[in-house]
């Protein structure tokens, strides 16, 4: 009985009911855990390389906007947006507004692809009497455009940063069909109301506000002085047939300086030589598109009077770059802005006839009145200021100038 006492079982607990063993705390990872783990699998090589592909975009996004054109020559930027800008050093300033009256125009619509290019908000104001929609019809998908159908002559209060006034009629045909419209179209709309202009240069807290008016050679007039410097006065016939363009923009000339000088209003004056490229008017009564329409008709081409006298042709992209570089330098003008490569009529027919057809044939007619017989400008002055020049030949811009001609022609 000793020995069963002794052999029996104590009442231990089984393992099935026996308390689970407590689990181990991991221990925390140390320093040289995480070290460990960021070297292994060359992490830490995809770590750097991602910070660097990061700093890349950010640095570089101010200029991805920057897509330049095959149109125009030289892509290099035209200004600095640091001149005038009111935001701390180091920021990029936001894009800004732009209003460019006559934008659907042939100048226009190239100086409205420039600035768009360049980042800006554009807002084009045009009552289509010479321009087109179809030239600027490629940018109304583009938030930064605006496309108002708008006469300039009527009031318009519009908050913006910068103006450029293009609006007129510049081509012979245009401006006789209605000469009182034109010599009125320039006064009030080379203004743009004046408590307009100084209630935005008050307000604005972004930009400076500019104004650009843009004149023409023709207030030299039948000049007398060859070529022409901006101190010359003109010789202009104030009763002639032309007077309404030539004197309409002398007087718009001193309207706007008479803002500058009397309000402080910031202005930039241009008298702009002939032009030519693709979007201008097939039928406008110019000499290069007139040229090169009939040309391309196989009509002869019109040569009024002798065909001695000279002209200056500028590409337009010149024209454009010019434009820009003055509004944002610290000089109001007026600058002469053409290319200073002088041709007669009959030079520039034997230069249209060799780009299109040698075939092609010259027929003479009498002169209009008070047609200059010599226009050339002196650009010393924009070289100097601005730094600025055409790059363009008549024989490189012509060529371009007809590829757009031809298609339009053959659309007809």
């Amino acid at each position: 009985m000793k020995q069963l006492h002794k052999s029996s079982p104590t009442h231990a607990p089984s393992p099935a009911h026996a308390p689970a063993p407590k689990a181990a705390k991991p221990a925390r990872p140390g320093p040289r855990s995480w070290l460990g783990y960021i070297l292994r699998e060359q992490r830490l090589l995809f770590v750097l390389l991602g910070a660097l592909i990061a700093s890349t975009f950010f640095l570089l996004r101010p200029y991805l906007s920057l897509s330049p054109s095959s149109q125009y020559p030289d892509h290099r930027p035209l200004f600095s947006f640091a001149s005038h800008s009111r935001v701390p050093a180091g920021f990029r300033p936001p894009p800004r507004r732009v209003v460019v009256t006559g934008g659907a125009g042939f100048v226009g619509s190239h100086l409205v692809d420039r600035l768009l290019e360049q980042g800006d908000s554009v807002i084009v104001v045009d009552n289509f009497f010479t321009g087109r929609k179809e030239n600027v019809a490629h940018h109304l998908r583009n938030p930064r455009f605006e496309l108002l159908r708008h006469d300039v002559v009527e009031p318009i209060l519009l908050e913006v940063d910068r103006i450029y006034h293009l609006a007129c009629p510049a081509s012979p045909v245009h401006y006789k069909y209605n000469p009182i419209k034109t010599i009125i179209s320039f006064l009030p709309g080379s203004a743009i109301p004046f408590d307009l202009l100084t209630l935005k240069a008050t307000l604005s807290d972004r930009y400076l506000l500019l104004f650009y008016f843009s004149c023409t050679s023709e207030v030299y007039g039948d000049p007398l002085e060859h070529p022409q410097k901006e101190s010359y006065w003109g010789h202009v016939n104030p009763i002639g047939v032309r007077s309404c363009y030539d004197e309409g923009k002398r007087t718009a000339e001193t309207l706007t300086m008479d803002y500058h000088r009397g309000g402080g209003v910031e202005v930039r004056i241009a008298r702009i030589f002939n032009t030519y490229g693709p979007r201008m008017c097939l039928d406008d009564g110019r000499v290069v598109s007139n040229f090169v329409a009939q040309a391309l008709r196989k009509q002869p081409m019109t040569v009024y009077g002798d065909g001695k006298q000279t002209r200056s042709f500028q590409y337009v992209s010149d024209l454009v770059a010019g434009l820009m570089t003055l509004m944002e330098s610290d000089h109001i003008g007026p600058f002469n802005l053409g290319n200073p490569g002088e041709f007669t009529m009959l030079e520039l027919a034997q230069v249209v006839k060799e780009t299109i057809d040698p075939m092609a044939t010259i027929e003479f007619k009498p002169n209009t009145a008070d047609d200059p017989h010599m226009r050339k400008p002196d650009i010393t002055k924009a070289k100097q200021l601005l730094h600025w020049e055409p790059k363009v030949p008549l024989r490189e811009g012509l060529p371009l100038m007809v590829t757009d001609f031809r298609q339009r022609i053959l659309d007809e």
